[in-house]
């Protein structure tokens, strides 16, 4: 079967919840192409729009920089999921607006990340008008014969958040769930500029000092510098984790176990060689002896917790702020 007529494949998450070391795994397998961070920092009203596209369309969506992005990598800021390697020889440097999917997707796709980008831009400006999702389908099917695997499985950060809007425009996917103990989670992301940003951002929440009102480059330079400077409570975070879990929950309802699989980090990390099977078996992958071992390697043991070193009031004020999620996750236990 052909990559384009299979079933969509995605992994879901909240983000900081471990689906980028899941993804390396899953394409230990021969077969198949992890295609990272597609859809999260596209443009939230036109990444899932109904009705039709042009190929050109598509292509400007996912040309399209960030801004979060830009305002955290242009001020020194870096994290481990951008992968786009800035070398000497590259198109951009860490000042300059990138191309979204230049962030984390084409550079897990090839070691020439411009190269590819330009040949994906030609090939969807070629595209006729069409669903997105039929854009989607066949990009990704094109980056997987690129690759010369026979399978897609996409994964994006806080993904469980859009999860209606996935099922929406792919029925038919299989739905893989990694979810982690949401108070690490939150914990996690405090430490993240990018989620540090977004989450503040996402709630309004402005730092002591800073003058929203100042809408001058260097009003906005000071808010952003704050934003990425400061340590906002902790609960925030846990807060934004329980309700794009709730969300996420809310959607899978209706679906089959057939089309839903759920995994717990922790039981990735200890149970390695088992989940990844499990997950193998789930996604419908050929059977490939020794990928089971392979992507088992790739797991360095659980994170040192951090939970436990939140004094008494915070780890009260986190635990009360996860308590919808954890709720969300026993319903559907």
């Amino acid at each position: 079967m052909s990559a384009t007529a299979q079933p969509a494949r995605f992994v879901v998450g909240t983000g900081r919840c471990g689906s980028t070391l899941l993804s390396r795994m899953l394409a230990q397998h021969r077969e198949v192409v992890s295609l990272h961070e597609v859809f999260t920092g596209l443009d939230w009203g036109q990444r899932f729009a109904e009705g039709t596209r042009e190929g050109a369309e598509v292509a400007a969506l996912l040309a399209t920089p960030n801004q979060v992005m830009t305002d955290v990598l242009s001020r020194g800021y870096r994290a481990e999921e951008v992968t786009y390697p800035f070398r000497p020889q590259d198109r951009y440097r860490h000042s300059d607006p990138l191309p979204w999917i230049l962030v984390s997707t084409l550079p897990a796709l090839s070691e020439q990340p411009d190269a590819l980008f330009d040949l994906s831009m030609v090939w969807l400006q070629a595209r006729s008008s069409a669903p997105l999702a039929d854009h989607y389908r066949a990009l990704f099917a094109f980056w997987a014969r690129n690759a010369q695997a026979t399978v897609w499985i996409e994964r994006s950060g806080s993904s469980v958040d859009y999860l209606s809007d996935l099922l929406r425009l792919f029925p038919e996917a299989k739905v893989l769930h990694l979810y982690r103990d949401g108070r690490e989670v939150a914990l996690s992301m405090r430490e993240h500029p990018f989620y540090r940003l977004a989450v503040q951002l996402y709630y309004g929440k402005i730092p002591d000092g800073v003058d929203a009102a100042d809408d001058s480059v260097e009003g906005v330079d000071r808010l952003i510098r704050a934003w990425l400077e400061s340590e906002p409570p902790v609960e925030l975070f846990g807060q934004y984790w329980s309700e794009q879990l709730v969300r996420g929950l809310d959607a899978t309802q209706s679906l089959p176990g057939s089309t839903l699989h759920t995994v717990a980090f922790e039981d990735l990390v200890v149970q390695p060689e088992e989940v990844i099977a499990q997950a193998a078996d789930f996604f419908e992958l050929p059977l490939e002896s020794s990928f089971a071992r392979r992507a088992a390697d790739l797991v360095r043991g659980l994170p040192a917790t951090r939970f436990n070193l939140l004094d008494a009031a915070s780890a009260e004020a986190l635990t009360t702020a996860c308590t919808g999620g954890f709720a969300a996750l026993a319903r559907n236990a």
